[in-house]
């Protein structure tokens, strides 16, 4: 898919990442860039982060993306050669506070809180 695709791709699935994001993940990618380049990189994050958001098995992954078995192995590929994780650390460091997330689990109130 070329880049002129991620409006199509947008009328078909729910993107994840806005430009000011997607400008911070592609710094990263153009930096780690060596060999051949791919298709469209915008589209294979798409594609991982739609995977992680809804749950489905990769079999299931939307058409929009290009074959599941594509966005799989390049996944995998990443996944074995530490690419994800080189990626979480250079976006770790630029943090963005806008949105926490607290565990539920540690949100606790005491037992006579819940009678009326």
């Amino acid at each position: 898919m070329a880049d002129d695709a991620l409006p199509e791709l947008s009328a078909l699935v729910r993107l994840q990442l806005d430009e000011r994001q997607w400008k911070k993940i592609e710094a990263f990618l153009v930096a780690e860039r060596f060999g051949r380049p791919p298709k469209n990189d915008r589209v294979f994050v798409e594609a991982v982060l739609w995977w992680r958001w809804t749950g489905v098995p990769w079999r299931d992954l939307s058409p929009a993306f290009g074959p599941w078995k594509t966005v799989f192995k390049r996944f995998d590929r990443w996944s074995k050669s530490g690419k994800w994780l080189r990626l979480f650390e250079a976006l770790r460091t630029d943090r963005d506070d806008e949105w926490h997330s607290i565990d539920s689990t540690i949100n606790r109130a005491h037992q006579h809180a819940a009678g009326g």
